[in-house]
């Protein structure tokens, strides 16, 4: 018997409804799968806006306390409430957040090798003597450590002769004719207009430290540490430290020795007494009951040191005063973890009298 015609159009209505219900759930979904990310990106969004004033906040403490430094000593030393981490921790105490807490690390920037003084400015064409002296037997020191420890295969055999590092350095930052080369293994815009892709030698100062890898001779291996028992020559340099002389800008290139780090301190020694740096390295922290020992005013304390009374380090190269810090800060909240590094130099105001902070660079990581 043939069905009739309204039950076929109940059928069919039956499968439309169906169909129209089947969208409309998966309509629902999509919207509400879209507003949870929407939702998440807009907590992501927020968290990373708090995370600013979080890194921002660690920075102010940093400079706050840089500046109460300078009130109280004339010299900068690892002895120094910048360079304990518990007085910082008791700093950041005071400022708690809500899900989230920052770390902070301060470190003296001219505790560190100043690249740009290895030419003299503001003529920027010869080499200052000092400077290369330690230079030489800093890199002396890093190359042949790494070769001790299996990393020539990094390394071309030009490179591991400290002049293939460092004359091409010096081409980089001076501002001779480019046709003229320092030395043997020297580099100027000839052999960079050479390279895939070419360009040009600044002729001038370093702006950014890993511009130092787009010279000849300085391989990322060079640059970077391979792991912990191998460094790289990065952690140890700063393209800052410019100062006034005579209206026209200067690198003295001073080496804070109370706050330089072993391979830095090393460096700084003769030639053949690189051995005794971590002696000078132990007597600046030495304490007794919880109070340092020795002073470290005068830039020839080292003498103190057993063993070094009759050491001399160029007095060129060192001094006991810093007034350009770098500023680590750490945020994490909830599952984002953010870096900030800030480079910052006191200076005291004129008109005031007052120390204050100014920050030189500022890179988010």
């Amino acid at each position: 018997m043939p069905l009739h015609p309204l039950q076929n159009n109940k059928g069919v209505v039956l499968i439309l409804t169906l169909t129209i219900i089947a969208l409309l759930v998966t309509i629902t979904f999509e919207l509400n799968r879209q507003l949870q990310a929407s939702v998440e990106s807009s907590a992501t969004n927020r968290d990373r806006v708090v995370m600013n004033h979080m890194l921002a906040s660690g920075v102010e403490v940093a400079k706050s306390i840089l500046v109460n430094d300078k009130k109280d000593s004339e010299i900068d030393s690892v002895q120094e409430d910048w360079a304990n981490p518990e007085k910082i921790n008791a700093y950041l105490s005071q400022i708690p957040f809500e899900d989230g807490n920052i770390e902070l690390f301060i470190s003296d920037e001219l505790g560190r090798v100043q690249v740009n003084a290895l030419v003299k400015f503001p003529e920027g064409k010869d080499y200052n003597i000092p400077q290369r002296d330690f230079w030489l037997r800093f890199m002396t020191l890093i190359l042949t450590q790494q070769e001790d420890q299996d990393t020539a295969e990094f390394l071309s055999d030009e490179i591991l002769e400290p002049s293939a590092v460092i004359n091409p350095v010096k081409d980089w930052l001076d501002s001779n004719d480019n046709d003229t080369i320092t030395g043997l293994n020297g580099a100027e815009d000839e052999y960079y207009q050479d390279l895939d892709p070419p360009y040009t030698t600044r002729n001038g100062p370093f702006r950014q430290i890993e511009e130092l890898m787009r010279t000849k001779g300085i391989t990322p291996e060079l640059f970077y540490a391979a792991d912990e028992q191998i460094v790289g020559i990065s952690d140890f340099l700063t393209v800052h430290g410019v100062s006034d002389a005579n209206d026209k800008f200067t690198y003295a290139g001073k080496i804070n020795i109370n706050t330089a780090d072993l391979p830095v301190i090393a460096g700084l020694l003769p030639l053949g007494q690189e051995f005794l740096a971590p002696e000078i390295f132990e007597y600046r922290i030495e304490k007794s009951e919880e109070q340092y020992l020795y002073d470290l005013t005068s830039p020839t304390w080292y003498k103190e040191v057993p063993g070094l009374g009759d050491v001399e380090i160029d007095p060129e190269l060192i001094t006991t005063q810093s007034d350009i810090f770098r500023i680590e800060c750490y945020a994490v909240l909830r599952d984002i973890q953010k870096k900030t590094t800030v480079i910052v130099e006191r200076i005291k105001e004129k008109e005031s009298g007052k120390w204050y902070c100014k920050t030189l660079s500022w890179r988010y990581e």
